[in-house]
């Protein structure tokens, strides 16, 4: 190549201002919602989306996603930031570019329907706080759970997007359940509700490109409404999806920047734009300006997450998806909840029983949280069912969803199933038929009179309603009244690059050779002191915890002792994970009463089957429980599972408090 074509070539002129195609496709950006959910945990700080956000807001996209799905439950829970704050604080930075959030209809931004006190709350605050556009989904298509929320979104003049969950009874569209009708019978639903847009929402990737082409011109045909297309790249088909959605006079289709695309995430905007240059459909966007969005992302903020992303897999798609129909998200948390119970090997185990559970639950879609329930129910199966009997274990959701909680089912619920989820259930063991949130008590007051003494104003009540364990939690760490463990805090860049190379080092056998040669390593800001008693005398201990500062657990105490004794002990356990409770206040000088070591309490353990976190305890130390009585309720992958007493008598000990996270086997109450 002559020095002559290499000058011609890097001072090529990419003519931004190319003519305006007759229908230029138009575009919505998942990169600062579900890009980041789908590809590290929904762990992305509005700290991190500050740096691109303007130059988002040049690109001309339709509306960028910057809230709801996972992102409300993650920014308190494990971010210590208010997700309110993040709308205003983006806000201020996006002038031209409407702000889109994921609504999970009457669930919100939670797992269950709230109810209607709630939800009306939560509406009124999303709008106030800055969205514009409710793409309103519901798990099972039942849109009466629309019924609550869409009148406000209407009145607040803001675009109401209807979802339609797609999901397969069959490799490709078509079946006795979800076949061409039902997704055309449901648009015209949404229709008539006053959708603004209509959206395909394709939540494990499983839209073939034909099919695609069928159905967009199927509702184009059926509906006056704008169609829209969201679909992930799991499976590796959203990309030619797309483009037969676009033949078929697609309206807008969802895409991510090229850093946080791919993957489980969805198809990257930037080949799409090179794609319909010139074309009809052209997006008219400055490839220029793309490309510098993505130099920020690669190189200033990804760095800080790649230790949440999943590298050990060469493939960049999961074709499995297309036989067990198993959305990235769920997938990922089947599998780390498989790893902390050391029952990975049940993996395929669990692929196999995931059909029938999800046939037995009325073959419904999956996706949030529907996804979750199905999953949790069929980890449950696998490792707790014995000598032949099935749903030994019953999550609370799945009795929840049995009696009609969640919304109807495509088709009926398996009647053993369900005789067997409502035996003894709270509600009454008929199903119900209505609208699920008609059954379901006020709960906003409720809420505000419980945490009156730290909630500030009318968000921070609505966030508690929603998530009154970890809700009560944030708050504490928001107002100063506790201090957020270090785990919740964010990483400057030079961190996250120097714990990069640590890891590195670590790879290579480095790091273990560097420490022989030190003869102390220094003291970390995370240490902690301890007074240690050995009977009349104490010891002073600091403790600098490899990982992590260690989280303090306290034994809840037996009834009052006669006399005073020495003042309570403490277990020492790593924190469990992100969610771990921050430390307790050191122990009073006045020596309070003691709380018999876990381990010399006599009587019934009742152990975590699983990793997960206290939500609370029904009985307190002292009570009497009957045999199959709940007395704990402990949540894992954001389901809740009621332990029942395996015998009874009187609860002896308590060893957790509710917001704390237990590993497996931990003993979680005693009966004697």
């Amino acid at each position: 190549m002559s020095e002559h074509d290499q000058v011609k070539m890097t001072s090529m002129d990419y003519r931004p201002e190319r003519p305006k195609a007759e229908n230029p496709i138009k575009i919505m950006d998942l990169t600062l919602r579900d890009g980041h959910q789908s590809l590290f945990a929904t762990r992305g700080r509005t700290e991190d989306m500050i740096p691109v956000a303007e130059k988002m807001d040049q690109i001309g996209f339709w509306a960028t996603e910057t809230w709801g799905g996972a992102t409300f439950d993650a920014t308190h829970r494990f971010l210590n930031e208010d997700p309110w704050e993040r709308i205003r604080t983006l806000k201020r930075y996006f002038k031209k570019t409407p702000f889109s959030m994921l609504l999970r209809a009457q669930n919100l931004v939670g797992y269950r329907n709230y109810a209607d006190d709630v939800a009306k709350a939560f509406m009124y605050r999303s709008v106030e706080n800055g969205m514009d556009i409710f793409r309103t989904f519901d798990a099972l298509n039942d849109y009466r759970n629309f019924e609550t929320v869409v009148p406000i979104i209407k009145e607040c003049g803001k675009h109401f997007q209807g979802c339609i969950c797609y999901t397969l009874t069959e490799p490709r569209l078509g079946g006795e359940v979800y076949n061409l009708d039902y997704y055309v019978n449901k648009a015209k639903e949404l229709e008539k509700m006053g959708a603004d847009t209509i959206c395909i929402k394709d939540m494990a990737g499983l839209l073939a490109p034909y099919d695609a082409y069928n159905l967009i011109k199927a509702l184009k045909a059926a509906v006056g409404l704008p169609i829209h297309l969201h679909s992930h790249f799991t499976s590796g088909l959203a990309s030619m999806t797309h483009l037969k959605a676009i033949e078929a006079g697609v309206d807008i289709v969802d895409t991510c920047m090229t850093p946080y695309a791919y993957r489980t995430s969805h198809p990257a905007i930037e080949p799409l734009v090179m794609a319909l240059v010139g074309t009809n459909r052209d997006t008219g966007f400055d490839i220029k300006k793309l490309a510098e969005i993505n130099e920020i992302l690669e190189s200033e903020i990804m760095p800080k997450y790649k230790h949440l992303l999943a590298d050990n897999t060469v493939s960049i798609i999961d074709i499995n998806v297309l036989l067990h129909q198993t959305p990235g998200g769920m997938l990922s948390n089947l599998i780390n909840q498989l790893k902390e119970m050391d029952a990975l090997d049940k993996i395929d185990a669990v692929y196999k029983e995931l059909p029938r559970v999800r046939k037995d639950l009325g073959q419904i879609p999956l996706v949030t949280p529907t996804s979750q329930i199905v999953g949790v129910q069929t980890v449950n199966n696998v490792l707790h069912d014995k000598n032949g009997e099935r749903y030994t274990m019953i999550t609370a959701q799945v009795k929840d969803l049995c009696y009609g909680l969640y919304g109807k089912t495509a088709v009926p619920i398996n009647p053993e199933l369900q005789k067997k989820a409502l035996k003894g259930y709270s509600r009454g063991e008929e199903p119900i038929t209505c609208r699920p949130a008609e059954v379901i008590e006020p709960e906003l007051e409720k809420a505000r009179a419980e945490i009156k003494e730290l909630a500030m104003d009318e968000d921070d009540v609505v966030l508690y309603a929603l998530y009154p364990v970890t809700g009560r939690k944030f708050l504490k760490w928001k107002y100063g009244k506790e201090e957020p463990p270090k785990e919740v805090l964010p990483k400057s860049l030079e961190q996250a690059k120097a714990e990069l190379a640590l890891i590195e080092k670590a790879k290579k056998g480095l790091v273990v050779e560097k420490a022989k040669l030190e003869k102390m390593p220094e003291k970390s800001d995370g240490k902690r002191t301890f007074n240690v008693f050995v009977e009349d005398e104490y010891y002073k201990v600091e403790v600098d915890e490899v990982g992590g500062p260690p989280v303090i657990r306290y034994a809840q105490p037996l009834a009052a002792p006669a006399a005073p004794v020495a003042s309570q002990p403490v277990a020492l356990t790593p924190a469990a994970s992100p969610a771990a409770p921050p430390l307790p206040p050191p122990p009073p000088k006045a020596a309070p009463k003691k709380a018999a070591p876990a381990g010399e309490v006599k009587g019934e353990e009742v152990k975590a089957p699983m990793p997960g976190m206290i939500v609370n305890y029904p009985k307190k130390v002292g009570d009497t429980v009957e045999k199959n009585e709940t007395v704990v309720i402990l949540e894992a992958m954001k389901m809740e599972n009621a332990l029942a007493a395996p015998v009874g008598g009187t609860i002896k000990a308590i060893n957790f408090a509710s917001g704390d996270s237990v590993p497996k086997d931990a003993v979680l109450l005693v009966i004697g």
